[in-house]
């Protein structure tokens, strides 16, 4: 088995798929991660890393 690789996901995602490969990664419930990215939102730093991940991560 080789290294795992962070990819947005078409599968199960809401928006752009981020926070499903990103939870798919760590193996944890997307809705957790999506919780986290609201949170970090609200404080300001996660609308642009979310948007940063959706235009660099490749989808899968």
């Amino acid at each position: 088995m080789g290294p795992k690789k962070l990819y947005r996901l078409r599968e199960g995602r809401m928006i752009c798929g981020v926070c499903a490969g990103v939870a798919e990664y760590f193996e944890v419930d997307p809705n957790l991660v999506r919780l986290g990215a609201v949170i970090l939102g609200c404080m300001g730093m996660g609308v642009v890393a979310y948007i940063v991940a959706a235009i660099i991560l490749p989808e899968k």
